[in-house]
């Protein structure tokens, strides 16, 4: 797999070459040439991931028609086209074709035009769920492998982010990172959560020791669920001796979720923490109480390395993103409020724009792909330990390890 460029090695060359970084580090005010991309999405609406994504390399970082990403859209495909579409419109507005398949978007630019990098966002539209756990069945191995099968026709391989989790079934991811390394595609995935806000803005020194970790969310299982793990593993991959892997995942709910606190498996101490990370108006009364517990799903994950992590889905009393640690040595746990801008232009993808954005320019991807296979794993098998009603899955095919790295977050 490529080798992936740190946020300090970014600043450095951009300094090197006479550029000021802006933003926190993350972003750079400078002419550069902006590079031609296309988009493969499964429909293009407003406030879907294909608007908040692709529409600040149309309209700017706020989408306003002011300073965006050093990128030029010149192609997209759309698998579907719903009612209230965008794309045909922002076709007409900004001059980029709409392709009948992702092999022409990315065959046909040509000359100053010709790819440079791809999106693809399979997120929304009306996809079907698998009949047993309710996974949604989204194209991202699709799209991924014919944007990979156009590559090969060309004989020219360019980078490629894929959007939130790899796949619904892990096998699928594995693919996908496989056929990267074999090919050595520049390759990034994820959820927009590891580059936001951070209240207070906590980065985990690399090599720290920590003795138990919590992520708490709110919302769907799957969909949101996925953005919570990418919280918790964000912070976790840190840890002395990276990430080397989850040895066994299970799902817990109501009575079952009670007896798991009281027999260890999570923490009541790191709940608290993580929800007092958030600012009053965010707390309730409810939030640490047995009656709410029972609201709860809880993810328990067994690391191999002996770790012992958690996400709780707080539905009926959060609805935020925190985290919480203790860490060797520290008698209070560390906590901190994952922020999110929760309307019109949801300025949070824009730094997930800005860690893509600097693949596309470098060749150098901004973060471990390997972060998400393992969430897409441990994703996959919760699903299928809620619809088993609490199942303990050992996950042997999630034992492989990786790094971090040291790609900052909005307010770094």
């Amino acid at each position: 797999m490529t080798r992936m460029i740190t946020r300090r090695e970014f600043v450095a060359g951009m300094a090197a070459a006479g550029i000021t970084a802006v933003g926190g580090g993350n972003a750079v005010a400078a002419a550069r040439r902006k590079l031609p991309i296309a988009a493969v999405v499964t429909e293009y609406r407003t406030n879907s991931h294909a608007d908040v994504i692709v529409g600040k390399v149309l309209e700017g970082w706020r989408q306003d028609g002011k300073s965006g990403p050093d990128l030029k859209l010149v192609s997209m495909f759309t698998d579907q086209v719903p009612e209230r579409d965008l794309s045909r419109g922002l076709s007409r507005k900004h001059g980029f074709p709409i392709a009948k398949t992702i092999e022409q978007a990315i065959l046909q630019p040509r000359g100053e035009d010709r790819i440079e990098g791809v999106l693809s966002i399979g997120e929304h539209g009306n996809y079907p769920h698998t009949p047993k756990t309710r996974q949604h069945m989204y194209p991202r191995r699709r799209f991924f492998d014919a944007i990979v099968a156009a590559m090969q026709k060309s004989g020219r391989i360019v980078p490629i982010f894929s959007d939130k989790h790899l796949s619904w079934k892990f096998s699928d991811g594995l693919h996908m990172v496989n056929t990267a390394r074999k090919l050595k595609i520049p390759f990034m995935a994820g959820s927009s959560l590891p580059t936001c806000w951070r209240y207070p803005a906590l980065t985990l020194e690399r090599g720290v020791e920590i003795e138990e970790a919590m992520a708490v969310g709110y919302g769907g299982l799957e969909a949101y669920g996925f953005h919570t793990l990418e919280t918790l593993q964000c912070m976790i991959e840190r840890r002395k001796g990276g990430e080397t892997g989850v040895g066994a995942v299970q799902a817990v709910s109501g009575d079952a979720l009670v007896k798991a606190r009281k027999a260890g498996r999570w923490s009541q101490e790191l709940l608290e923490a993580a929800l007092g990370s958030l600012p009053a108006k965010f707390r309730t009364k409810e939030a640490i109480g047995p009656a709410a517990e029972k609201k709860a799903t809880a993810y328990l994950m067994e690391h191999r390395d002996g770790l012992k992590s958690s996400v709780v889905m707080a539905n009926g009393f959060n609805n935020q993103f925190c985290f919480a640690a203790k860490l060797k040595g520290r008698k209070e746990p560390v906590a901190v409020w994952f922020r999110l801008e929760e309307g019109k232009p949801f300025g949070h993808f824009e730094h997930l724009l800005r860690a893509i954005e600097e693949m596309f320019h470098t060749g150098q991807p901004a973060f471990p792909v390997e972060r998400t296979l393992m969430t897409t794993g441990v994703l996959d098998r919760v699903m299928h330990s809620v619809a088993e009603k609490g199942r303990r899955f050992e996950t042997p095919e999630l034992a492989f390890g990786y790094e971090a790295t040291d790609w900052g977050f909005a307010n770094q």
